[in-house]
Formats: C-alpha cells, structure tokens, sequence
C-alpha cells in the first residue's frame, strides 16, 4: 500500500396550484384557452462533496511535493541505484515472504515473521470498475491503463495475466470519497467471505494510505491465490493514480511486503520511484518461476534463488 454510496434517489413531486382572483368571470365562449407546457428544468448532476475536494487538492500537494523533491522518479533505475544479484535475493525474501500488515488485524503491523511463498497458479484475469464520480473520460483513460500494465505483467511473469477479458478474479476498482458506500457494497459482492476486520480496512482508509489491494487465498490452499481487490482512489492526480496502479496490482500477484533497503523499487515507501523498476521485474519473474511453489519457506526457497539468478547470468532461463 502506498503511504497506506449506495445512492438513494430522492422523488421530487411538484404541485402546481392555481389560484383564483376576485375580478369577474368573463363571459363564456367555446374557444378553449391555450396552454403553454410545463417544461422541468434538466436535471443537473451533482459535482464532487466538499470532502472529495479536499481529498483531491490533498493529494494533488503530496505529488507536487515528491516531485519538487526528485521523487516519483519513472526511469525505472539507472546507473545511479545499481544493484546485484545478492540484492535482489535479499530483497526478493523479504517482499515476497513477508506482510506489511497482520492478516485479519486491519492496519495493524504485521509480526515480522516470514511466512510461505504466495502466488496465483491460475490465470489472472483483471477487471477495471468505477464509481458513479469518475468521467467518462477519465474511465477510459484508467482502462488504457490497466490494460497496458497488464501485458506488462504478462510478459515480465510469463503467467496468463489479462485485462478486459474473461471471468475476472482480480477486480481493480477507481472510486472516491463520493462513492464510499456503494465501493463496500461492491466488495461484500465480490468477496462475500470477507469478514468485518478486511471490509473495515476499504471502509477506514485513511488518507495516508493512498491505495491497497486484498488477495484471498483459496480454501484449503492458503498459499494460492484466487481473488484480489485493489482500490485506486479518484481523486490522484495523474501520476499518484499511475504510481497506485502499478504498486498494488504487482503486490496483489503475490510481492505484498514494502522493504526499506530495496532500490531501485517500488516495493519501498520511500516514493522514490513511481513506476515499476527493472529489479522489481526481476523480482516477479523470479515469483512466477514454475520451480518457486506456494508455500515454499526461505530456507526452501533460497537455493531454488541462487540458481535461477546464477544461470540467468549466463543467458536466458
């Protein structure tokens, strides 16, 4: 995670009362008199809540803020943050085997302690969905989106990863402040197994947390995959948006911790990059390696590590 309404239509019943005045019939006639219509005013659709505003100009500040500091970089590394394979098993254990937060314990710190290797074995299948606050215009720009990072993943994982196709089973949702309640009604939708403690992380959120993402394991195969929902709030700016997108749709493929000493990454809170880095596509490719099975500990994984990263080295694996 970086940093980390179901609408009730109300009828309106206009009464038109015609009052009578004191001056004197006049006399009768067959003509009728004529009627002008009635016509009602257009509808004019509502703009964003006071704070739906206030979240938008917030986070606008934070990306004007990084950004005249150097950070939300989108080179994807260079030759100022090298770095070798020792660093990349390092990182690659602690991201993949680790949580930034206490499964069940909502924003609660996660213990610390390593557990076994998670992954999709299935085909991932992302779904893009909005609230009633983003435009039109900017719907078919996050679609663009998703579904370029998408192939993105696909190619760096070499797992079916697809966008717009399909049953889908990891579902990316762009809503705001103005469309909290019917965002929760959707996720008790499509996780209804979702307990109080994961749907009050979506319902609580609070602006520090600039997007997340919740993968479910299946039953029974706690280390596999199954569903993931991310939120992606609508009111980034451009670039915050883009950074979100990025961040959570690589955690929910299984990298689901933020280490401090990775760089160049985005697994890092630091927000020096705002755009997958190129060891953060050796660190998927390393999780979508067919010999890394769910559920593999550290002590299991490394040596299957080693070798991967040695014979790459030498040409493709």
């Amino acid at each position: 995670m970086r940093g980390l309404r179901a609408s009730g239509g109300i009828v309106g019943l206009a009464l038109m009362v015609l009052a009578g005045c004191d001056a004197p019939a006049p006399p009768a006639t067959s003509a009728r008199p004529s009627v002008r219509p009635i016509v009602a005013p257009p509808e004019v659709a509502p703009g964003p809540s006071a704070n739906s505003l206030a979240l938008a100009s917030y986070y606008q500040r934070v990306e004007s803020d990084l950004l005249s500091r150097g950070l939300l970089r989108r080179d994807g590394g260079g030759p100022d943050t090298p770095y070798t394979d020792t660093d990349v098993m390092r990182n690659f254990e602690r991201i993949a085997f680790y949580d930034e937060y206490q499964q069940g314990a909502g924003y609660r710190p996660s213990s610390g302690r390593a557990g076994g290797l998670r992954k999709w074995v299935g085909p991932v299948r992302m779904n893009v969905e909005f609230g009633a606050s983003v435009t039109e215009a900017q719907q078919a720009e996050d679609r663009r989106l998703v579904a370029d990072y998408a192939a993105r993943l696909a190619r760096v994982t070499r797992h079916p990863i697809s966008a717009g196709g399909g049953a889908a089973n990891f579902h990316v949702l762009f809503m705001g402040e103005d469309d909290r309640d019917a965002m929760l009604a959707r996720i008790r939708q499509l996780a209804p197994e979702a307990g109080p403690n994961t749907i009050g992380i979506f319902r609580d959120m609070p602006r520090t947390i600039h997007c997340l993402v919740v993968a479910f394991s299946g039953q029974g195969e706690d280390h596999v995959y199954r569903r993931a929902i991310a939120l992606i709030r609508a009111e980034h700016p451009p670039l915050m948006r883009q950074s979100c997108v990025h961040e959570e749709l690589a955690q929910g493929l299984g990298l689901a911790d933020d280490f401090p000493g990775a760089r160049p990454s985005i697994f890092n809170d630091d927000d020096e990059f705002a755009l997958l880095t190129s060891q953060d596509e050796e660190l998927l490719w390393l999780l979508y390696h067919p010999d890394l099975k769910p559920g593999m500990t550290p002590d299991e994984a490394r040596p299957i590590l080693r070798r991967l990263l040695d014979a790459r080295a030498g040409g493709p694996v």
